[in-house]
């Protein structure tokens, strides 16, 4: 997608859009081999900018981990408990990063992990309604949960958006069930299938916006987000 170079290189963790101004304005930047100048767009996936010679890619000068959490960790830096945290998992990757949002100690899957306060604070905004998936494992009556799921819920005294709910298979007494929402209340997937009348036996998130959990990371594995991944995540916020 072609945006303002100004906030394209924002978006890329390099440096703040006034200051990508300035540096536009000292002839720092070039989109295809020609010297920019304010006002002008270019779009990554077709365009090759460069600052200060070298190519600006998404993440330049950050870090983004997409990490799938196990069960049994905290989803903080540290712990006055000292339980076992998500930062112990990462701690390989070279810098300080932190999890984006949380999922509670008993919950797994998909959790971005970085060191770009901007990025992590557009996410958590309610205004972005970025969609987060979970596959649920429950046991009770579905299909007298699934209308209460899907309608006017409320928690906290706050009324909240409508989720969108699949029904999945089901083994034996347990049925899974794909639940999306945009919000993010403390354990607000656990406690609407507690409203619903479901007891949670395992959720699992597997989608944050356009990013997919990737299957291949075993549980307490991690790797970096990838230049397109990077692109979809950036182009949401």
């Amino acid at each position: 997608m072609e945006e303002r170079l100004q906030k394209l290189i924002s978006s890329c963790g390099l440096t703040s859009r006034r200051k990508a101004e300035e540096w536009i304005t000292a002839g720092r930047v070039e989109v295809n081999g020609v010297t920019a100048q304010l006002g002008d767009r270019a779009d990554l996936e077709r365009d090759t900018v460069l600052v200060d010679g070298k190519p600006l890619r998404p993440g330049s000068g950050r870090v983004y981990l997409m990490l799938n959490k196990p069960r049994g960790y905290v989803t903080t830096l540290s712990d006055e408990k000292n339980r076992k945290n998500v930062a112990q998992l990462v701690s390989g990757c070279g810098t300080r990063v932190w999890p984006v949002g949380r999922l509670d100690l008993d919950s797994e899957g998909l959790l971005l992990m970085t060191d770009d306060g901007d990025l992590t604070q557009k996410l958590l905004h309610p205004s972005y309604e970025i969609e987060k998936e979970y596959l649920v494992w429950v046991t009770g009556s579905v299909d007298h949960a699934l209308p209460i799921l899907s309608g006017p819920m409320e928690l906290d005294g706050d009324r909240l958006a409508p989720a969108k709910v699949r029904q999945g298979a089901a083994r034996g007494e347990v049925s899974q069930l794909s639940i999306t929402i945009h919000q993010g209340k403390n354990r607000q997937v656990r406690r609407m299938c507690k409203q619903a009348g479901l007891k949670v036996l395992r959720l699992k998130r597997i989608r944050e916006g356009g990013l997919q959990l990737d299957r291949s990371l075993k549980p307490g594995q991690w790797r970096p987000l990838t230049e397109q991944e990077l692109l979809v995540l950036h182009s949401e916020v």
